[in-house]
């Protein structure tokens, strides 16, 4: 028996596609790229963080690695590794955890880098761009080979560095000035 990969014109055809797995697939250039599972210790950072932010605003505004987001030029969507939603998105993504371009932006989108120059590359560039492109007002990238996390704030139509942290440095975070949070947190026991 013959399987053909399935192709889609629209990301609305995307949208459509069900294959009743459990898979993450990003859209590029019409076919689906299945995405390879995260390390064990990025999911560990994100999970802190995850604690960290539901602690600070309850957890139905944050989502893991499972919330899709719909983004401009390839590949189609992304998958943050750790995205603050905003309330009215709540009841927006009961059917489905994908953020619409029509929809209102999240708040905030951490991406944890995976080890290799084509990972560092996707998030530090690639990613921003399109993550600017969407109007995310917060970017944080945060770097388990350098140990740092990096705050990017959207300013007109650009984001601009709010600082690199490291250390114990404190975060800080244009939207939640409320945070009180070491670098150091995130990175313990980690390595």
């Amino acid at each position: 028996m013959l399987i053909t990969k399935p192709r889609f014109q629209t990301f609305a055809e995307y949208l459509q596609y069900e294959d009743n797995s459990e898979e993450f697939y990003e859209l590029f250039n019409g076919e689906l790229v299945e995405m390879p599972p995260e390390s064990g210790f990025n999911y560990q950072i994100a999970n802190r963080l995850f604690f960290v932010f539901a602690l600070m605003l309850g957890t139905d505004r944050v989502r893991g690695h499972g919330l899709e987001l719909e983004v401009r030029g390839e590949p189609k969507n992304r998958y943050p590794d750790l995205t603050i939603i905003r309330e009215e998105h709540i009841q927006l993504l009961s059917k489905r955890n994908t953020i619409l371009l029509t929809m209102p932006s999240p708040s905030l989108v951490i991406e944890v880098v995976s080890p290799g120059e084509i990972q560092r590359e996707r998030d530090y560039i690639a990613k921003r761009s399109q993550y600017q492109d969407c109007e995310i007002p917060e970017y944080w990238i945060v770097d388990p080979q350098t140990q740092t996390i990096l705050v990017l704030e959207l300013q007109g139509n650009m984001y601009i560095t709010i600082g690199t942290f490291s250390n114990n440095d404190l975060v800080k975070s244009p939207l939640f000035s409320q945070l009180n949070l070491k670098v150091s947190e995130v990175f313990n026991q980690v390595n």
